[in-house]
């Protein structure tokens, strides 16, 4: 007998399809063959994540935060490539800021007759399943939860054992990468500039930590190789633009404890089961976007002005809500998470 096939979309940036990973392992726990639709952003996180049988990978302009025009001909591209995939249900994952609908309207015309998704907006009969945000499904709740609702909705969830935290496929050893011995991990960078902490803070703490007898590993994509050498100095091993996804959640892994702002790194490391001290701007909840599942320390003043506004550039002069964060601050989270992890 053939398994069901199951869409479950995703089409955001890293953080937020490794956020998934829950429910995409409670709609496999079923015995399904789980295709993963996410946008080019998300593709490598998708790629690691347990349970991904398939991915379609298409730019969705009604969710990437950099939209590209809407064009007929892709539309019709991506409807086709879904048609010829014979789904027989899909489970659709959105933020609380996003909307399933148009995902859905492509999904009934490539002929999937179950849809799931969680819609303030009427539906009409694009989803079979609605979960109503602030009715059905709480928005408060950390956002791999928000997932796994929408699965449960579906009939999906997590089988015995899975304790429903994030996770990848087992990642490269980074011994050739980082070398032999215990080290911590400070990424600086953020896709979002207003949730990134500034860089002569980062580069504080590196000397700060590396003075109090840590050894420091900087990560950072390959446009942030300027940032991470600055932050690196020569205190600490700089491995910006050094690493695909894949071998940074090496790195995450084999780390004592991770130190980033609200960024997919911060959520590739609770993947990887690292703790995680979170430079976090209160520019969305950390209720719903804090690091999960792992022992964590949330620094950063979470009542600033700039408090659930979604900005992507810091609105407030001199970004204060992370601007007054000190190394010394930062010191004392990762000591308490080195702390908790050795009575563990």
């Amino acid at each position: 007998m053939t398994a069901r096939r199951v869409l479950v979309a995703r089409q955001d940036s890293v953080g937020d399809v490794l956020l998934a990973g829950p429910a995409v392992r409670a709609v496999a726990g079923s015995g399904a063959e789980v295709v993963m639709l996410v946008g080019p952003r998300g593709r490598a996180a998708a790629e690691l994540l347990p349970g991904v049988s398939l991915l379609v990978v298409a730019d969705c302009p009604w969710i990437d935060p950099v939209p590209a025009p809407v064009e007929a001909t892709e539309v019709a591209r991506l409807t086709a490539e879904l048609a010829g995939l014979r789904l027989d249900e899909a489970v659709l994952l959105t933020s609380f800021h996003q909307s399933p609908l148009p995902t859905a309207l492509l999904l009934r015309l490539a002929g999937v007759p179950h849809i799931a998704g969680a819609s303030v907006d009427y539906p009409g009969s694009l989803l079979d399943v609605r979960l109503r945000p602030g009715e059905d499904l709480d928005e408060d709740i950390p956002e791999a939860r928000r997932a796994l609702a929408v699965a449960a909705a579906a009939g999906f969830h997590l089988p015995p054992g899975d304790d429903g935290r994030l996770a990848v496929r087992p990642p490269p050893d980074p011994t050739a990468l980082v070398g032999a011995g215990p080290y911590l991990v400070l990424h600086p960078g953020a896709t979002v500039p207003a949730r990134a902490w500034p860089a002569e803070r980062c580069a504080e703490t590196v000397r700060a930590l590396t003075a109090a007898g840590h050894r420091v590993v900087v990560t950072g994509g390959p446009d942030e190789r300027a940032l991470t050498a600055a932050v690196a100095g020569r205190h600490a091993l700089d491995l910006g633009g050094r690493t695909t996804l894949a071998e940074l959640a090496g790195v995450l892994a084999g780390a004592d404890v991770v130190i980033a702002g609200n960024t997919g790194p911060a959520h590739l490391a609770a993947a990887a089961g690292t703790p995680v001290v979170s430079l976090f701007a209160p520019v969305v909840p950390a209720s719903r976007w804090a690091p999960y599942g792992v022992p964590s320390v949330l620094l950063g003043d979470q009542h600033a002005a700039c408090r659930g506004s979604r900005a992507r550039t810091c609105p407030v002069p001199g970004h204060p809500c992370l601007s007054g964060v000190g190394a010394d601050e930062v010191l004392a989270a990762v000591h308490r998470l080195l702390t908790v992890a050795g009575a563990a």
